[in-house]
């Protein structure tokens, strides 16, 4: 049935936002993140299969939001929310729905499990490192040490040439990523504020000219047939384990790295640029615990100098 607007009453909610993602956003965003709408879509197909588009108000959209978080944490219920409501503000201004139904949502999500150590610090680096077999030809246990040096996400690293490798001014290019999850092949990076230049320190610069010297300089380097994300952290794990310290993630060594500037002094903007964070707002959010950590530290010291005025 249709209105008087032509507008069609009988459209599935779900059918609408398979659309939405289909017409705005295939083809526009990563393969990642559009994987991420099509779960929503899949949630939305469980949880609410009969819902019409025109039905869609405050009531209906807080029970989906609701349903989907007796099985998700606040975080993941917040991320779903945010998909939806993008193509819900689209129908609202296309007429299709009258009111924002996703106005005043409230998010709610089941208790978070015990958060894992997410970084190293720096005594626990240095363990790790010293655990790690670092052999005269190119290994993964060189993957690790590059990425705990360099802060790089773990696609950035897996997608390195030794054409990225700028000995001589001391410098690694970040350019591109490698599409572990997919086929295998170069893909571009996160956003441009990805595309950087790492500054090396003269040690990792004397190892890795050697460990290059001969290999073919558009292969990625460390890309043996596939390599799976899982795979690097079970090996991190292995070494974390032998060495007596917390286990992390790859995804961890990035962590450390900004932790570990951050705790040396080096400014938010810096590290930020060196991460390839879009802006420093990104890196404030995702290292706040740190920022305030280190702002006690500051008040102490302006505490003292204040003191020793008088």
């Amino acid at each position: 049935m249709s209105t008087a607007t032509g507008k069609d009453e009988s459209m599935l909610f779900c059918d609408y936002y398979k659309q939405w993602i289909t017409i705005y956003k295939e083809g526009a965003i990563r393969s990642v993140t559009m994987k991420k709408y099509d779960m929503a879509h899949q949630w939305i197909v469980k949880l609410a299969p009969t819902l019409l588009l025109c039905d869609l108000d405050r009531n209906s959209y807080q029970k989906l939001l609701n349903d989907y978080a007796k099985e998700h944490e606040r975080q993941t219920t917040m991320d779903f929310h945010h998909h939806l409501k993008c193509s819900i503000l689209d129908a609202v201004d296309e007429g299709l729905i009258l009111r924002d139904p996703t106005r005043k949502a409230i998010i709610k999500g089941k208790q978070p499990k015990d958060k894992k150590p997410k970084y190293l610090n720096q005594y626990e680096l240095h363990k790790l490192i010293d655990d790690l077999d670092l052999p005269a030809e190119i290994n993964l246990d060189w993957l690790i040490l590059l990425i705990a040096k360099t802060g790089m996400r773990f696609s950035e690293a897996l997608a390195l040439t030794p054409k990225d490798f700028d000995l001589t001014h001391q410098v690694l290019t970040v350019s591109k990523t490698w599409n572990y999850k997919g086929e295998g092949e170069f893909l571009p990076t996160k956003n441009q504020s990805s595309v950087r230049k790492i500054p090396l320190d003269w040690q990792t610069v004397m190892q890795f000219a050697g460990l290059i010297k001969n290999l073919p300089e558009d292969k990625p380097i460390f890309v043996k047939g596939k390599v799976y994300n899982s795979t690097m952290n079970d090996i991190l794990a292995r070494h974390c384990k032998h060495a007596g310290i917390p286990v992390i993630s790859i995804h961890g060594l990035r962590h450390t790295h900004a932790s570990l500037l951050l705790f040396a002094g080096v400014s938010i903007a810096s590290v930020a640029r060196r991460l390839g964070h879009s802006n420093i707002t990104t890196t404030q959010k995702t290292y706040l615990h740190i920022i305030q950590e280190l702002e006690s530290k500051d008040i102490d010291i302006i505490m003292r100098s204040l003191s020793n005025l008088s």
